[in-house]
Parts: C-alpha cells; structure tokens; sequence
C-alpha cells in the first residue's frame, strides 16, 4: 500500500491513500491516479513493489518525470520522496512513513549503521510527526541532504553472472577514479588542485559511460 499527496499542480490538496501496488499515474481514466494536467502523458509512470522496495518506472511519457528534481525513467522510491510530472509535484508517503524514515535516518539506520526495531520506529515515528508539523518542507529538505550522504545499497540476490557483471562495471569507474586522484596536485597554500587534462577527459569519459549504462539499464533494447 502505497500514499501519494499533490503538492502542486491542478489537484494540489489531493490525497490518494492506501493504494495498493502497482500504480499506474496519468492522465487518462484507466490509471489508478489520474490527474487532471494536459502536461501529463495519458499513461505517464508506473509504481511497483519489488523485493519489498518500491520501483518507479517512466512510461516513455512526452515530458518525462522527476524524482527530487533529477530526471528519472527508473528509481527507488523512498518516503518523503517528491515525485514532479508536468505541472504537478507529489509526495510519496505519508506523514507517518516520512516521520519514520526521518527518524531513522537521525538515529543512524541504513547501510551506514543500525536499524530501530519496528517498535521503536513507530513508537518515535508517531511523536515526530506531530513535531514535524510546523516545518514539514524544511525536514524534507534536510532528509534530501542526508540521502545524498547515504550510499544506495547494492542489489541483493544476484546471479553469479550479474554479480560478476557488477563488479566488472565498479571496478572499471574504481580504476579510472584512482588515475584521476592519482594525477591531483596541489597548488601552494591554496585549497585548490589541478588535474591533467587527459585525465579530465577521462573522468568526462567516465561520465558519460555511466549516464550510458543508467540509460540502457532503465530502457533495455528487446532481444
């Protein structure tokens, strides 16, 4: 069960709670969300569970979609999460799932330390969103600071052969990173590096090969 509040746009006020997954958002009657935006696609993005995460997936929609302000075709959702398609803008979650979230992440929960046990997370959860009513964009906007903090966790259960393909596409940007760091050089007092130009092209290089990669993962070519 998913929750989705407009923010903005034509059904700014709009709550569309306790959906049960998959959830198709568009303009068109069939979605299970319609919103009432010529810029919207009839059948503009899809959210699905996976592994018990949830998955956004772009429909090839005319005017694309955004999750936090970067372009998206294929992401992870997380509560608190602001969701921008056409003129609309939506938050993913509810008060008290973003008032979870939050809380764990100010108590060290994620890849990077423990995790409350759900007791506790409620427990806390339920307090802080009624503490987080007053600034409630101000705390979203520090939980977008932090997520960016926070590593994303690797993809779990994967076949030897993913697994080897992974390593390979990770190992291939370690090494290019390391002879970017590697021809750094300090200039004077100054809190200021240069880099080697062939260098620079090849962090470019790196650049674009994983905007590459990103693209062909979320719009995979058919066999």
């Amino acid at each position: 069960m998913i929750t989705l509040r407009v923010l903005d746009g034509a059904d700014r006020g709009r709550i569309f709670g306790n959906l049960p997954t998959p959830v198709t958002i568009g303009r068109e009657e069939g979605n299970v969300v319609q919103l009432n935006d010529e810029r919207v696609s009839r059948y503009h993005l899809k959210i699905q569970e996976d592994q018990q995460q949830f998955v956004l997936t772009d429909l090839d929609s005319t005017n694309g979609t955004k999750v936090n302000g970067e372009d998206a075709s294929l992401r992870i959702l997380r509560f608190g999460d602001i969701i921008s398609v056409g003129r609309s803008v939506m938050l993913f979650g509810s008060r008290e799932e973003i008032a979870g979230r939050l809380v764990e992440m100010q108590n060290g929960g994620g890849p990077l330390g423990p995790t409350l046990v759900p007791e506790d997370l409620q427990r806390q959860a339920v307090q802080a969103s009624a503490d987080y009513e007053d600034n409630w964009a101000e705390r979203l906007n520090e939980a977008a600071e932090r997520k960016i903090r926070v590593p994303p966790e690797l993809p779990p259960k994967l076949s030897p052969l993913q697994a080897a393909q992974l390593c390979e596409v990770l190992e291939f940007c370690h090494v290019r990173l390391r002879e970017v760091l590697a021809s750094m050089k300090t200039e004077g007092q100054q809190k200021r590096v240069t880099v080697d130009e062939p260098q620079w092209q090849n962090l470019v290089d790196l650049q674009w090969r994983l905007a590459e990669y990103i693209r062909t993962i979320a719009e995979p070519k058919d066999e």
